[in-house]
């Protein structure tokens, strides 16, 4: 049987090529590139190579990138070290209800600490407003921080737009683009934001990699300490391999963002006229237009989450409920019940389907028929027993 991984949201396969480009660095070129031997420094040319490639990518600086271990500890170096670093300025913060838990549990943490955080609520789309942003400032508010485009129902927040209100604001704007990177374009050039959160293992890299963009001018104190890599932003020796690969899975997913998003698009499309097309009761959750192309978060009116899971999982068919983050946890998703309320009987029902390499029309439109088949099929033994 054929297994059909629609949850690339959360991790993704490793790209051939990325593959490729990274086992040198494993079998010849595995200095450490802190050494100065004929080694170690061909291992920090490879590093240096790969910052100004994904620099290039996102329209910056090499000098603007700091590895480090993956999407969180980015957000954490972001929100911990911006804060502790300008207390002194004010320790108010502001970002969202529906946040990744890296950039919630962060902010819980510095609210330990003595800072007051403002978690703006969304509306039932899953976005942000603007006027409550600028009502929510303070002469106090050091950072704000909200997330690019969610990644359990895919809405993207109108980062322009509150990039535009913190002008001539002493608040510096992070960003959690994880989940945007290599789907939407991102030029940070463009992009009214002080720092930006991304990971490789959401674009077809490597786990245990990321990085964070970081304006010229922003000062940020460390959150590890060791030796002086990263410009003395990031102790801890370089994972050579890995920052190798991150390049060529950003290069990839950049040079080929305008295609995939029309791929994605036809697969959204073949899923929803599916399910119209046999009568399935459902409802999309997120932003029907400001959304991430790769993500589709659906609720099947009366149907148990947990049994859809276990009935696709048993034709080969690999989804989630949501967040990878959060797997195994019986809370309901925070971002739905941001978005409903927790009484919403969507919330109970909401699967996600999120799209990636190696996926086809032929798998997608399985996808598509056996969840439809499933969800009549749960729904109707449901109605039984009620």
């Amino acid at each position: 049987m054929e297994m059909i991984y629609v949850d690339h949201a959360a991790t993704s396969p490793l790209h051939p090529e990325v593959i490729e480009a990274m086992l040198p660095y494993y079998q010849t070129v595995f200095g450490n590139p802190s050494s100065i031997h004929q080694i170690g420094r061909q291992a920090r040319q490879a590093i240096d190579q790969a910052r100004r490639t994904i620099a290039k990518k996102l329209g910056t600086s090499d000098q603007n990138l700091v590895f480090t271990s993956g999407g969180t500890e980015a957000d954490n170096m972001a929100i911990l070290g911006y804060a502790l670093e300008h207390e002194l300025n004010g320790k108010h913060i502001i970002t969202s209800q529906i946040e990744h838990h890296a950039v919630l549990h962060a902010c819980e943490e510095l609210e330990k600490r003595g800072f007051d955080v403002t978690y703006l609520p969304v509306d039932e789309t899953g976005r942000v407003s603007v006027n409550d942003v600028q009502e929510a400032l303070r002469d106090d508010t050091i950072l704000v921080t909200l997330m690019f485009g969610n990644n359990e129902v895919a809405t993207v927040q109108p980062i322009k737009e509150i990039g535009d209100v913190l002008k001539g604001h002493q608040a510096a704007f992070h960003t959690d683009a994880v989940q945007a990177c290599g789907v939407i374009e991102l030029n940070v050039s463009e992009l009214p934001v002080d720092m930006l959160s991304i990971s490789a293992h959401k674009i077809n890299g490597p786990k245990g990699i990321g990085l964070l963009y970081v304006r010229n001018g922003v000062k940020l104190r460390p959150v590890l300490f060791g030796g002086e890599q990263e410009r003395k932003r990031r102790a801890g020796t370089e994972n050579v391999a890995a920052i190798v690969g991150f390049a060529k899975a950003m290069e990839i997913a950049v040079d080929s963002i305008e295609e995939r998003q029309e791929l994605y698009q036809q697969f959204s499309k073949i899923l929803i006229d599916t399910w119209t097309k046999e009568e399935v009761i459902f409802s999309i959750n997120g932003h029907q237009h400001e959304r991430l192309p790769h993500v589709v978060n659906v609720s099947f009116r009366g149907v148990n989450i947990e049994s859809l899971l276990m009935n696709l999982d048993l034709t080969g068919i690999a989804a989630s409920s949501g967040s990878a983050c959060t797997a195994g946890s019986i809370e309901p998703s925070h971002v739905l019940v941001a978005m409903f309320g927790k009484a919403d009987e969507r919330i109970q029902s909401a699967i996600r389907f999120s799209f990636g390499l190696g996926n086809t029309v032929e798998q997608i439109q399985r996808v598509a028929n056996e969840t439809a088949q499933i969800v009549k099929r749960l729904g109707q033994q449901s109605e039984f027993i009620s």
